[in-house]
């Protein structure tokens, strides 16, 4: 019970090491942007799966100016851009075919003089109906190049609740703003802003869908759209925490950047696209048909997407995607109520926690490297297709890099660990299986693996090694005397002395009883008569505390054998150094015996 015990604490230990290393070595290296970075790649592979089995809404289509339609402008109309009665006639004759809505992703901006009354004339038409929408773009224009005006009230929104949100998020929070005509500023409300946000990387994966200027909301086009066509109410909205609800169901999550990231329903190309050049010539041919077939009760975005206009962007799933569709995906994204929901770093941290100490565990309890690799790999695997699963099923955007590199880490960090802790126990186990326990010199067994490690040294070498045999005089007397305790004291001691008059090199053994061995490598005859020596009277002249607190004095005798003068083998040079051992007892004892 104890041991388990011991096991499951050594075990929690580990893991809350592992945690803490990998946390270190998060904020040591640096690579919060890294990961980041890395996070929105897998943002963007997990839209090109689930984007598979996104159906785009039908009724939202793009009058595009594509290629072939600029082309045409130019050898038609002489240039672009394209006069306002251009605009004008076209709004007005699609106004025939009641379509739902008309948004124009493109900012009238300045006066057309040289075109006569062709401002007012577009104006008329924009304002004199309640389902056309037009942009503006807020910027941050230096205040002496440009003088920020005031916009008209009835563009405000009011936002209840977590406004903060939006005044602390300095993304959308602007100094200034790109004024369109003065009679469209006046003549309606359906104007809204197109600003848009890029990652670090310079791919749109949100969209901004409320902007801050002059401390005042303003709310994006394409939101402003889909709360009309929502029948939803478009001036006042609340923000509870970091989301926008639209109603009750209906609401747009919000990082701390004031963005709501997109699903995206594919690439380039996903929603209708109808050539602009087709609409002209339709419109001069009075080809109701092909208006009615086109218009009739859809949502009509009107923009470029030509390369050569440069509103072309990059996005998770294309790399050419022209901005009027990225306007289009966040209207579907409103329709469906389908915005991507990303998780707070918090709950990232803990699943990444969660994720490494399940990790250790498989690791630390198997017994086998391949079982601990095949389940993390597969733990890895499986949590990678869960986030795929969680985004396309409930729009939720958890962190994959940070687990994924966490469960990496935990398995580096484990084996490193359990390597560690397993070799410190080998050697332990190692230690307690080769040692004396009452001496902590090496004991028999070790003395006979040395020896002949030794000899095939020697051999193989030529070169020369000593053994030395001790033994405690008078030593059964001695235990007779004063008792066995004290006995196992003074052979404590001996051996302490022993150890510390001979190099880190040589062998200590106890050999049996109170005799004792050194095994002196790379040592000649002479070299080890002289320790053996050393020895001899650092005993002699020591004292030694008996289990009683009393003290004595003891004294040994030494034989020494020396290969290969004396043996060639193990057994040869023990009985040498025995018989040197014999004659220095036989000869008073405390002395050094190596020739006989």
């Amino acid at each position: 019970m104890k041991e388990k015990l011991i096991k499951n604490i050594k075990t929690a230990l580990t893991v809350i090491l592992i945690i803490v290393l990998v946390g270190f070595c998060f904020k040591l290296f640096n690579i919060k942007e890294l990961l980041n970075e890395a996070e929105n790649k897998t943002f963007d592979l997990r839209q090109q799966i689930i984007s598979k089995y996104k159906t785009p809404n039908k009724d939202i289509v793009i009058l595009s100016v594509d290629d072939p339609s600029y082309e045409y402008i130019v050898s038609t109309y002489g240039a672009w851009p394209l006069p306002r009665d251009f605009w004008a006639k076209l709004s007005d004759r699609m106004e025939k075919v009641n379509p739902k809505a008309i948004v124009f992703d493109l900012l009238f901006v300045q006066n057309f003089k040289a075109f006569g009354n062709t401002d007012k004339y577009l104006s008329d038409v924009i304002n004199s109906n309640k389902n056309i929408y037009v942009s503006m773009n807020f910027d941050n224009q230096n205040q002496e190049v440009r003088k920020p005006i005031d916009l008209p009230s009835s563009l405000e929104t009011t936002v209840e609740g977590n406004k903060k949100l939006l005044l602390n998020a300095p993304t959308i929070n602007y100094t200034n703003v790109r004024s369109i005509l003065p009679e469209l500023m006046r003549g309606t409300d359906n104007i809204g802003f197109i600003n848009i946000s890029r990652d670090q990387d310079g791919v749109i994966r949100s969209n901004l869908p409320l902007f801050v200027y002059k401390n005042k909301i303003y709310k994006h086009l394409t939101l402003l759209v889909g709360l009309d066509i929502l029948n939803l109410n478009s001036n006042k909205l609340n923000i509870k925490g970091d989301t926008v609800y639209l109603s009750k169901e209906r609401k747009i999550p919000l990082d701390k950047d004031g963005k709501c990231y997109l699903n995206w329903y594919g690439t380039l190309g996903t929603f209708k696209y109808i050539p602009l050049y087709k609409v002209d010539k339709a419109i001069n041919e009075n080809d109701i048909s092909f208006l009615k077939e086109n218009f009739k009760d859809k949502i009509v975005y009107i923009g470029t997407t030509t390369t050569s206009l440069s509103d072309v962007k990059s996005t998770p799933l294309s790399q050419r995607y022209p901005g009027v569709e990225i306007h289009a995906t966040f209207l579907n994204n409103i329709l469906d109520n389908n915005f991507i929901k990303k998780t707070p770093l918090a709950i990232d941290f803990c699943v990444s926690v969660f994720l490494i100490i399940l990790t250790a565990l498989i690791v630390i309890r198997s017994k086998f490297v391949s079982y601990s690799i095949i389940s993390t790999v597969l733990i890895a695997v499986l949590y990678s297709l869960l986030t795929v699963l969680l985004m396309h099923s409930f729009n939720l955007w958890i962190a994959l890099i940070m687990p994924v590199v966490s469960i990496v880490a935990s398995i580096t960090i484990s084996y490193a660990i359990k390597y560690i802790v397993t070799s410190r126990d080998y050697e332990h186990t190692y230690k307690l299986a080769v040692t004396d326990g009452l001496t902590d010199m090496y004991n028999h067994r070790y003395f006979q693996e040395q020896m002949k490690q030794n000899i095939e040294n020697s051999k193989r070498y030529n070169t020369p090694f000593s053994l030395i045999m001790v033994d405690i005089d008078f030593f059964k007397k001695f235990n007779d005397t004063y008792g066995h305790q004290s006995g196992d004291a003074v052979l404590r001691q001996v051996a302490t002395t022993i150890k510390k008059n001979i190099r880190s090199t040589d062998i200590p053994c106890r050999y049996g009883g109170e005799e004792m061995s050194v095994i002196l490598t790379n040592t000649k005859k002479e070299e080890a008569a002289i320790v053996a020596q050393k020895i001899c009277e650092a005993v002699r002249e020591r004292e030694f505390e008996l289990a009683t607190g009393d003290w004595t004095h003891v004294t040994i005798s030494l034989g020494v054998a020396t290969m290969p003068e004396n043996g060639s083998d193990a057994q040869e040079l023990i009985e040498y150094a025995d018989k040197c051992l014999y004659v220095a007892k036989e000869n008073g004892r405390n002395q050094v015996v190596s020739e006989i």
